[in-house]
């Protein structure tokens, strides 16, 4: 019997880490506790601030009243979900953000397309069309603002002039959609990188087997090439997604905004009730529900980013 009841707690006592050397507890906090300086300053620089913007969006404060600052709860967060405004410009940014992204996929796969063949100058073709994603934002804004969309002046107005549109003011007409224009140039470059390496991954014997079977060059595209493709598109909308929800350099130096709020997105109307209006607990509790939403956003696209490159995408 004792020999019976040693035999089954031998493997468990054999299976127990041991308390120094490779795998133990003390050495797994050696390997962690250099990384311990980065958590904190993480920690400090993020989570921090994110705390005291909770704390300021459950006080009624604006800087041009002095002594307005008082505690009101949740009441600045009831008013965020009662605000038209706020309903409008969380419209523009589903608009501004869906809108450029897939624009800006549906353009890359098409240079990626053109730049997977061979042709003489394709090197240089390849460098000039990703010299836009290496522009800063706010450089590329003007460039639009000043050089393309004038309505004077603009290269847009120039090549359109033959259409009838030579003097559309573009960015007081269309500012939303004079936002996006300069976000889909600057944008389409990096989808193109990217479907270009989907592109060029694919095993040539797939191809030249098709071909061999008589499959036409849109069924081959169809059938393998688009299937193929499928986990590069999704991971240049996902990484598109996550970071256009945050554009602000392109609306604030092409259109503040305006007309109105008509090319305001969530980031910028934030800035204007903080930094022109001055009511730091309204743009406070809109803060915190924009992180929230965003943070939820970026959850399941970066769910959908190991799903997809896991190779588990018939399984979930």
């Amino acid at each position: 019997m004792t020999t019976t009841i040693e035999a089954a707690t031998a493997p468990k006592r054999a299976a127990k880490r041991p308390e120094h050397g490779p795998g133990s507890k003390a050495d797994g906090w050696s390997r962690r506790i250099p990384l311990l300086p980065a958590l904190v300053f993480t920690f400090i620089v993020t989570q921090l601030p994110f705390v005291v913007t909770i704390y300021y969006s459950l006080e009624s404060w604006n800087l041009v009243r002095p002594g307005s600052r008082h505690f009101v709860g949740l009441s600045n967060y009831a008013q965020v979900f009662t605000d038209s405004q706020f309903r409008r410009v969380t419209l523009n940014t589903v608009v501004l953000t869906v809108g450029s992204v897939l624009i800006a996929v549906a353009l890359g796969l098409l240079l990626a397309l053109m730049l997977n063949r061979a042709f003489p100058g394709r090197g240089l073709v390849r460098t000039l069309l990703i010299t836009p994603f290496l522009i800063t934002p706010v450089a590329a804004a003007l460039l639009w603002k000043t050089t393309l969309l004038d309505p004077t002046y603009g290269l847009v107005n120039f090549v359109l002039s033959p259409f009838g549109a030579g003097k559309t003011d573009w960015i007081s007409s269309f500012p939303l959609t004079a936002v996006m224009m300069a976000i889909v140039w600057q944008w389409t470059p990096f989808m193109m990188l990217l479907i270009l390496a989907g592109l060029q991954s694919q095993p040539a014997d797939v191809l030249e087997a098709a071909a061999v079977d008589g499959a036409s060059n849109l069924g081959i595209f169809r059938e393998i090439t688009i299937p193929h493709l499928r986990r590069f598109i999704e991971l240049g909308i996902v990484l598109g997604t996550i970071y256009l929800i945050n554009v602000f350099d392109q609306i604030y130096m092409m259109t503040q905004g305006g007309p109105g709020i008509a090319s305001s997105n969530l980031p910028f109307y934030i800035y204007q009730r903080a930094f022109l209006g001055f009511d730091i607990g309204q743009a406070a509790a809109m803060g915190v529900v924009v992180a929230i939403l965003t943070t939820i956003v970026a959850t399941f696209a970066l769910r959908l980013i190991f799903r997809t490159f896991s190779g588990n995408e018939a399984s979930a």
